[in-house]
């Protein structure tokens, strides 16, 4: 089995990772989850997107929970919760495409969320490129691939699994994988 059948980051490049997940549908429903502040909020982060190109992305992390169950993060990502970032969008082709700047600590990446429908599933592409290092690749990896699992447990109307607990345990994977 591939890992873009097991949703694992895959390594496109020196600075990109790619990661496939087969979500419940319809497109549209899963495109709100992208776009929407409060439906955002259930797996990623809260704050306002403006859908046109050039305009202002907000987000805002409470990994801790997610789940609801007020998981602690651990002592390397303590300051992290509350932590806000701003980008811009690139790219808005409802519902289809998503593309957006990144601001990390120390340089600009860009996300990509790419959807199409399957019969009754949605196909997500997540792309995140200009990664500035293997740090950095590491951490996108690991943090996206525990957001998209809570995405999917949201989406299957399954309790979210814990964030922080199943991001240590894939930020040990990646370190082998990538």
């Amino acid at each position: 089995m591939t890992d873009t059948m097991t949703g694992y980051a895959t390594p496109l490049s020196e600075d990109t990772v790619r990661i496939e997940r087969s979500l419940p549908g319809p497109i549209e429903r899963v495109w709100t989850y992208l776009t929407d502040s409060d439906k955002r909020a259930t797996w990623l982060a809260r704050g306002p997107m403006d859908s046109a190109e050039g305009g202002k992305v907000e987000l805002t992390w409470f990994n801790s929970k997610l789940s609801g169950q007020n998981e602690p993060p651990p002592e390397e990502y303590k300051n992290s919760e509350g932590h806000s970032m701003t980008g811009r969008v690139l790219a808005c082709d409802p519902p289809h495409l998503l593309s957006f700047t990144w601001s990390g600590e120390t340089s600009e990446s860009v996300v990509t969320f790419e959807l199409s429908q399957q019969s009754e599933r949605v196909k997500l592409v997540l792309t995140h490129s200009r990664l500035a290092n293997r740090g950095a690749k590491l951490g996108v990896a690991g943090g996206w691939h525990a957001h998209l699992d809570i995405l999917e447990d949201v989406l299957s109307d399954r309790p979210a699994r814990p964030f922080w607990s199943n991001h240590k345990r894939l930020k040990a994977e990646y370190e082998a994988r990538l």
